[in-house]
């Protein structure tokens, strides 16, 4: 046989090396549009929003609300007997079991118990959990969901009204009340149906919200601890759920604070800023917040990252009762633009 050329013996070695890429990727699951960036240098967030589909595996919340990622997820159907999902676009109606099963529990009791025409759900989370691109610090473990304090119409929305339709605010933010012609004891008997639910950890609400839930609740006080004042969530209420029972791979949030939380804490976020004195001298911007990377999360969410796509066997990553590496906190950054990612911390600012 004729030697090879050393141009000929170059593209042999160059199709060698992509077919074992290729069968790399095979063996891995990683797919070549995430194989081609540096996971050590692409933020969590983009990495994550680009798996449209979950992990087929037991279900398992893996880190903090605010730092993990979701194994196993199942997705709320867009419609139900007593709900419609919205912003299909964003694909984030995903979740635990648990709480496909809380908003599913939610709907169907609010509607029979309280009268309230129906559920729409906003966001719960990505295919796999882990930071999403926009609007949440949160919603990374399959826990949270976002409930629109706007009723269900009576008939089923379109795809392109499920994208554009507006919420009603119920909040007047200027004057930092409820806004009385939005707000109605249908959403009041909502948010404490949710509250009462043994499975929820805590509701966040406008702190103008709250102060109207501290005025009807009368003598039915004890579901109110659920329920922290937070940034923003004029026109939505966020649900959290406790970590699933024997799930050691979900790290919880503590228990708040004793009380009804409608004392001073509560009026200290109703305040009106205090004015801030212009300064005298050039003040240098704050430096861009850092990212959340790859490797700030579980270790396991890596697999959970790269782990088999539909068809092919996936790896179990972490087994049964298995602790995650390191204890994380339950929740690690500022309120800003773009970011929601609520804690019980006094108030240092606007409201909205």
């Amino acid at each position: 046989m004729a030697e090879l050329s050393h141009a000929a013996r170059s593209r042999l070695r160059r199709q060698t090396r992509l077919l074992g890429t290729m069968l790399a990727l095979l063996v891995t699951g990683v797919t070549p549009a995430l194989a081609s960036d540096s996971l050590q240098t692409t933020p969590a967030k983009v990495l994550f929003s680009r798996m449209n589909t979950p992990l087929p595996m037991e279900a398992r919340s893996i880190g903090s609300y605010a730092k993990g990622c979701l194994a196993g997820a199942i997705a709320l159907p867009v419609d139900g007997p007593d709900w419609q999902a919205m912003r299909l676009s964003r694909n984030r109606n995903w979740g635990t079991p648990e709480l496909i099963a809380f908003t599913e529990r939610l709907a169907d009791s609010a509607k029979t118990l309280d009268q309230w025409p129906g559920l729409l759900v906003g966001d719960m989370g990505q295919p796999r959990g882990g930071p999403a691109l926009t609007g949440h610090a949160s919603h990374q473990i399959g826990l949270d969901v976002d409930l629109w304090l706007t009723p269900m119409p009576k008939r089923t929305l379109s795809l392109d009204e499920r994208e554009t339709m507006a919420p009603r605010s119920m909040v007047n933010e200027k004057a930092r009340r409820i806004d009385p012609s939005a707000w109605t004891s249908g959403q009041f008997k909502l948010i404490r149906r949710a509250a009462l639910d043994p499975e929820v950890a805590r509701i966040f609400v406008n702190p103008a919200i709250k102060k109207q839930l501290c005025v009807s609740a009368g003598g039915d006080r004890g579901w109110l601890n659920k329920v922290r004042p937070w940034w923003g969530h004029t026109y939505h209420f966020h649900v959290r759920l406790d970590c699933p029972a024997g799930m050691s791979t979900c790290v919880p949030q503590k228990a708040p604070p004793p009380g009804d939380g409608c004392g001073a804490e509560l009026d200290a976020w109703l305040q009106p800023p205090k004015p801030v004195k212009p300064p005298t001298k050039p003040v240098k911007p704050p430096a861009p917040p850092r990212q959340i990377m790859l490797s700030d999360l579980p270790a396991a969410c890596r697999e959970v990252l790269l782990g088999a796509p539909p068809g092919i066997e996936p790896q179990h990553i972490v087994a049964a009762g298995r602790p995650v590496a390191a204890a994380l906190p339950a929740e690690d950054s500022p309120p800003g633009v773009e970011v929601e990612n609520p804690a019980d911390t006094q108030p240092t600012g606007s409201l909205h």
